[in-house]
């Protein structure tokens, strides 16, 4: 039972809900293997970390002795995945959906073990669905049920435009368990609708019904937003070990347990170490290190991550940055502020004007990278050390 407790308590770790959890301890005390799926369109060639938090939890069934199986969506993606969209998503071509998904299988072995994962692709049932069965599939569900999803509603409403193949998307997904006989469906908190779709196709065509896992959305190093390369605010796994780096230590304190608590694989007691290390009075900063040097680590190697930790050292503290530098906190209404004003706000330097003269010069630095772009922007939720000159220095918090 303490066995089982403890690995209640790995998959809980950072999930968002689990329905119903119940079933799933019932499932887990039966000691048979669970047939672990979740499901990614090949939209984008590059993976972030946002999207490797469902990626670690598949990980954590598979170290709990569970069959992964890692779909790699690419009928689905023709179609377009409408969660969270407020008007229709142009399809992908075939060309792009293949290019797409063989990029997503060289990465996701960083964090899952190969030779324990099945990868699968939706086509080898659907393309054999044809469309009868297609017919079939769309009789179990009600035009009434779809337009209770949130972002079918909202657009229903607004009297904007749905296409009828964005109603296929969760039918299809839903298939997908049919056909593989899921008894976990892993997926984000924006996937719920479509998971429990999943559940109920399998109830009518005869199948026990899956449980359901949903993860949270990883806010991006702003803090704000979820992690998006449109947004700027992503880390991307395939980034040079330095750029990652850089971009882990910049986030906020507070978002730092964020991401420990969602990336991390530590185990829970660790974790609430940490934390307690800081109630101690450990700087916040020595435990983000740790967080840099796990994520660094596990996409590009022990030696990298350490040759990444001394040149971040060396840039920043053999740098004569002071480590009792004046900390202000400052007010970003539109989402960013621009360094000028920050400049100015945190008193390190008189004016704009001087502000840009200095910008201009090459005398200012941002987590001492130099910064001559005068539109230059610091992001709501991050914090990060500004310097001007050699020896004028501020941790400026961006609110």
């Amino acid at each position: 039972m303490a066995e089982l407790d403890q690995a209640l308590a790995r998959i809980r770790q950072g999930a968002d809900e689990i329905i119903p959890e119940a079933e799933l301890k019932e499932r887990l005390a039966a000691g048979r293997p669970l047939r672990i799926k979740a499901g990614f369109d090949p939209t984008a060639p590059d993976l972030h970390l946002g999207h490797t938090v469902l990626i670690n939890k598949m990980r954590v069934f598979q170290e709990l002795g569970h069959e992964v199986i890692f779909l790699i969506g690419d009928f689905t993606g023709m179609i377009g995945d409408p969660s969270g969209k407020n008007a229709t998503r142009p399809p992908m071509t075939p060309e792009q959906v293949v290019d797409n998904a063989r990029t997503y299988q060289e990465q996701i072995f960083k964090i899952l073990d190969p030779e324990r994962t099945r990868v699968e692709f939706n086509s080898r049932w659907m393309d054999q669905l044809g469309a009868a069965g297609m017919v079939k599939l769309a009789s179990h569900h009600t035009v009434a049920r779809m337009l209770e999803r949130d972002d079918f509603h909202k657009r229903y409403t607004g009297k904007q435009p749905i296409a009828i193949h964005e109603f296929l998307y969760p039918l299809v997904q839903g298939y997908d368990s049919v056909a593989l006989e899921a008894d976990v469906e892993l997926g984000g908190t924006d996937q719920k609708f479509n998971l429990l779709v999943g559940r109920q196709l399998q109830e009518a065509y005869g199948q026990k019904p899956q449980l359901v896992l949903t993860v949270p959305l990883l806010e991006g190093t702003d803090g704000v937003q979820k992690m998006s390369k449109s947004l700027g605010n992503y880390v991307g796994i395939t980034e040079a070990p330095g750029e990652m780096y850089g971009k882990i230590m910049s986030i906020s304190d507070q978002l730092m347990w964020r991401w420990f608590e969602l990336l991390s694989l530590k185990p829970p007691e660790t974790l609430a170490a940490y934390r307690q290390e800081v109630v101690d009075g450990a700087n916040p900063r020595d435990i983000k290190f740790r967080l840099a040097d796990e994520l660094v680590a596990r996409f590009h190697g022990d030696q990298a991550a350490g040759q990444a930790h001394r040149a971040f050292v060396d840039r920043f503290r053999k740098g004569q940055v002071p480590d009792d530098m004046d900390t202000v906190e400052l007010t970003a209404p539109d989402g960013s502020l621009g360094l000028p004003l920050a400049l100015k706000a945190s008193g390190l330097t008189p004016s704009t004007s001087e502000a840009m003269r200095m910008i201009k010069q090459g005398a200012v630095k941002v987590e001492g990278e130099k910064i001559t772009d005068r539109d230059h922007q610091l992001l709501s939720g991050s914090e990060q050390v500004v310097q001007v000159g050699k020896r004028r220095f501020r941790r400026v918090r961006v609110d």
